[in-house]
């Protein structure tokens, strides 16, 4: 018999030699499980870190991460507002290039709420980087003026800046990048102050819009009085490249890549549709007829389709980028000359600038009736629709990412 003493030492014993021989049969079918499931969570999580480094690796330096490579649009959809938006007032802003002023326009009441003096010619109204400010582009008066989209109102003293026909923003944020289309000029400043940093002079005539590709390191401009495109290395604030269009006398005017960032669009005022090449090779670009006086792109909110303006002849076309067709043609009802400007934060109204008749549209997205023509100043161009979705702003009349 085993003394009464030695018991516990003897229990110990048992469990250790017990212990040893469930281990030696391996983990149970539970634990072997969680185990596996364990592995793949971690694997999983070092290859999107693995995916998102190389993103990053890849991408302009201090730019967002894209976060849908089949859709550089993602995160504009109706329901990403940013929080520093959340504040801001729902309003139009309508730049009448001839009256000197912004027309601010109550997109519930279709009625014109305030005009604001300006500076002498302003062509577009372009929300700044951060979203923080509406800056209002007085081309021949040579200076910012900025408004405070919280009020709708003007924010402090404009900036005089030479020749600021549009307006764009690298996607890192670091700088602003005026057109100066008369200048022949591409200038880098800083983004707040808008202190000049970097001139590049071009030898193409009218800069006018431009897009930036999914990485943020290059952007295409568009020079609407020589028929000519530029390409520009962002980061080192330089033309790479440049290419006269497959038509002498074209127009070229806004620029817009497709959401999976392969194609590029060019709409020509003069070839009375777009031009589509591959920005990354920047190829000879192929003419895709649209309507008479071609003049703004606008991807819809959920990237499926472009409203194509149409100014020649009072028309918007809708452009299926999967079909790479025009889908529907959209005729106001009493004729205008529909130009630049925006889809609501909804997606459900696109807003378009008369520039010839001194009115501003309002067209329902679902159908294409026109739900509002709107008296404004002489000679309505860049309008901006405010807020919009995004994480931030690329500029002219707001283009987000």
């Amino acid at each position: 018999m085993t003394p009464l003493f030695r018991r516990p030492a003897v229990l110990a014993a048992a469990a250790a030699v017990l212990a040893a021989a469930v281990s030696a049969c391996g983990p149970s079918p539970q634990e072997a499980a969680d185990a596996k499931k364990r592995q793949a969570v971690k694997l999983a999580a070092q290859a999107k870190a693995k995916k998102l480094a190389a993103q990053k690796a890849a991408a302009l330096p201090g730019m967002p991460p894209v976060k849908n490579a089949k859709n550089i649009y993602s995160e504009t959809t109706a329901d990403k507002i940013a929080p520093v938006m959340k504040t801001f007032k729902n309003l139009v802003y309508v730049p009448n290039t001839e009256s000197d002023t912004v027309s601010v326009i109550d997109p519930k009441t279709y009625e014109v709420i305030r005009t604001i003096p300006v500076g002498d010619q302003p062509q577009h109204v372009v929300p700044s980087w951060d979203m923080k400010t509406l800056w209002v582009n007085d081309d021949l008066g040579d200076t910012l003026t900025p408004l405070d989209p919280r009020t709708g109102k003007k924010k402090g003293k404009p900036v005089e800046v030479s020749d600021p026909y549009n307006l764009y923003f690298t996607p890192n944020g670091k700088y602003a990048v005026v057109m100066a289309s008369m200048d022949r000029e591409l200038v880098f400043r800083d983004p707040h102050t808008m202190k000049r940093k970097k001139t590049v002079p071009v030898d193409c005539y009218g800069v006018n819009h431009a897009d930036f590709s999914p990485d943020g390191k290059y952007f295409i401009v568009s020079c609407e009085f020589s028929a000519e495109l530029l390409k520009v290395d962002t980061e080192k604030m330089k033309v790479v490249a440049k290419q006269k269009l497959p038509m002498e006398d074209g127009m070229p005017q806004d620029v817009k890549v497709s959401p999976d960032g392969k194609t590029w669009y060019v709409a020509d005022m003069m070839a009375h549709g777009m031009w589509v090449l591959n920005g990354d090779k920047f190829s000879k670009p192929k003419l895709f007829p649209t309507g008479q006086g071609a003049h703004g792109l606008y991807p819809s909110r959920d990237a499926k389709t472009m409203y194509v303006s149409n100014r020649g002849e009072g028309t918007v076309s809708v452009f299926d980028f999967a079909k790479k067709k025009v889908v529907k043609k959209w005729t106001l009802p009493e004729g205008g000359s529909p130009d630049m400007g925006g889809v609501s934060a909804d997606g459900k109204t696109l807003w378009l600038s008369g520039r010839y008749d001194g009115e501003v549209y309002a067209i329902d997205t679902r159908s294409g009736k026109q739900l509002a023509k709107i008296p404004v100043g002489s000679g309505p161009h860049g309008l901006a629709v405010y807020p919009q979705p995004g994480r931030y702003s690329l500029g002219h009349t707001g283009i987000f990412r």
